[in-house]
């Protein structure tokens, strides 16, 4: 695993523009870095990022069915009782999912540690799916890197695929996508699985997550007052759960992308879960819920609320001294400890591994990199290659 630098596309922003990626620089600050990448062996990536993906994405389907009417459990994971039910008719349905990250250290020695597993809201799909397989044609075209260079990157094919399977339970039904309003990389995120499911044969339409409404009998509607049936929201469960209509979620016939089980699979209680499930799994490390008395053992940790996003509200302890904490609005509902394992270094950046599955299946990886131990909503995306 190597971070080769690169010459910039002279013509990229521009190219930016034409395919709607809008959110490549934000508040004045680069996100999408083309001046480097990252480079792969074929084993690494088969041996140490996909067959591991695949198994931890595997262990963390069996947390949730442990989970799942588990009462002790389910409180440990905050999630509102009034919910439980509608949770286990969720899953015991099979409610189809769609896609999901789970985050990784990897240095390209070893076996990759998981993180966590972004498995409700999972952005940077587009950056994945299409902008960097973009980049690594036109410089496979222009020589700066080989033409024998691919990427582990089926993530846009899957994706169609996917809908196109889905489609055929939700036969000339309209698919509404949603996100919140004010949020321009979320918005390109819901446009880009938008254009898959067009792809895939599917009616679609869009609506504000401020926009959706309800009937008096409590079916959900779009700004036009059309039922909404069939629905991908790029908005987290645990919002929706203390939310004006939240109570109607479950109670009416809305089938959702991604489905209610999720709601455990992307909450941070699944990370002691699974440690307890798979002791000293290679790609796992300890995880213990706040208080356990077990976390005495651990000398330099990671603390995490049960809910959080984008890096917010996590603390580094070394030597049981906080050195690093990241503001955020989370935290109220509580912690769960992490051993303390640094991501790879390269120069002065700290790089992340997202790793993308779809129907269960690993479709790619996503790069990201930032000057501090913890990955935010502006570390930088920088694409990759495998080199033959």
């Amino acid at each position: 695993m190597l971070r080769m630098p690169i010459p910039e596309r002279s013509h990229w922003r521009q190219q930016a523009s034409e395919y709607g990626f809008n959110f490549h620089t934000m508040y004045g600050e680069p996100y999408w870095d083309e001046s480097a990448y990252y480079q792969f062996t074929l084993k690494q990536i088969e041996e140490d990022i996909e067959d591991p993906t695949e198994e931890i994405h595997q262990m963390c389907l069996a947390v949730v069915d442990r989970v799942v009417g588990n009462d002790e459990l389910l409180r440990k994971f905050q999630i509102p009782p009034s919910y439980w039910q509608s949770i286990s008719d969720s899953w015991g349905r099979k409610d189809p999912s769609l896609y999901s990250r789970i985050d990784l250290a990897y240095d390209g020695q070893g076996p990759a540690k998981l993180y966590e597993n972004n498995a409700d809201t999972p952005t940077s799909v587009y950056e994945t799916g299409f902008w960097q397989w973009l980049w690594l044609a036109d410089n496979a075209r222009s020589g700066h890197i080989s033409r024998n260079a691919d990427q582990f990157n089926s993530l846009q094919d899957k994706l169609v695929e996917r809908f196109h399977f889905l489609a055929q339970t939700h036969f000339n039904e309209t698919l509404h996508f949603a996100c919140c309003k004010d949020t321009e990389e979320d918005f390109g995120t819901v446009e880009y699985l938008k254009d898959c499911a067009v792809q895939a044969g599917i009616t679609c339409k869009f609506v504000y997550i401020e926009d959706i409404g309800r009937t008096q009998s409590g079916e959900f509607t779009d700004k036009d007052d059309v039922i909404v049936t069939w629905i991908f929201k790029l908005y987290p469960w645990e919002f929706m759960m203390h939310e004006e209509f939240g109570p109607l979620i479950g109670k009416n016939e809305t089938c959702w992308l991604e489905p209610l089980w999720k709601s455990i699979l992307s909450n941070k209680a699944l990370l002691p879960l699974l440690w307890e499930l798979f002791p000293n799994h290679p790609n796992l490390l300890p995880a213990y819920f706040e208080g356990d008395a077990r976390v005495n053992d651990l000398k330099d940790y990671v603390k995490k609320p049960i809910f959080s996003r984008e890096g917010a509200n996590i603390s580094v302890f070394r030597n049981g001294k906080c050195t690093r904490e990241v503001p955020g609005p989370y935290g109220k509902e509580g912690y769960i400890i992490q051993a303390y394992h640094p991501l790879p270094q390269f120069g002065d950046n700290y790089t992340l591994i997202g790793s993308w599955l779809v129907n269960d299946k690993p479709a790619g990886i996503s790069m990201r990199e930032d000057k501090s131990l913890v990955t935010q909503d502006m570390s930088r995306y920088l694409p990759h290659i495998i080199q033959y």
